[in-house]
């Protein structure tokens, strides 16, 4: 067997997640937890040299919530905001590591949002901030429903 046979025969064993994450999804929404997520998820993507998949879920309200408002506008401008805060974090990382990256958006409520990112994406592993909102203690915020659905290791970033 040729050095080259010995090695492809071997590629086709890892099952996926046996061998580090390759897709690491984050969910940022512009607080300062889900800032902290992005990071740790950045450094987590360069040393298990993964993409690094950073998902901004926009809000859909209901028709009546967004009387007056155009909502739409709103969350594209949120969500241009966090790419621009994205590149410039990536611009001054440059050098000192590199991560491959992409930016997806999402329509929905937190939860269904990122459980449709990570199936689509078949990520690996996911990260989000915790929750800032004192209501999550008592419903349960979006890091505890992914933790319970069971799907995918799931880091929560203070």
């Amino acid at each position: 067997m040729t050095e080259q046979q010995h090695s492809h025969s071997h590629s086709h064993r890892f099952e996926r997640g046996t061998d580090g994450p390759k897709v690491i999804v984050v969910g940022v929404d512009g607080s300062d937890s889900s800032l902290r997520a992005a990071a740790y998820a950045g450094g987590l993507a360069r040393r298990q040299h993964a993409l690094l998949a950073v998902v901004y879920v926009q809000p859909m309200l209901a028709a009546g919530a967004a009387l007056g408002a155009p909502v739409a506008d709103t969350t594209d401008e949120i969500a241009e905001d966090l790419v621009a805060q994205i590149r410039e974090a990536t611009e001054r990382t440059k050098g000192i590591f590199d991560v491959r990256w992409e930016f997806h958006t999402f329509r929905g409520d937190p939860y269904n949002g990122l459980v449709k990112a990570a199936d689509d994406l078949k990520a690996d592993a996911v990260v989000v901030g915790a929750s800032e909102q004192a209501g999550h203690r008592i419903i349960g915020s979006v890091a505890v429903r992914l933790v319970k659905a069971g799907r995918w290791p799931v880091t929560v970033v203070p």
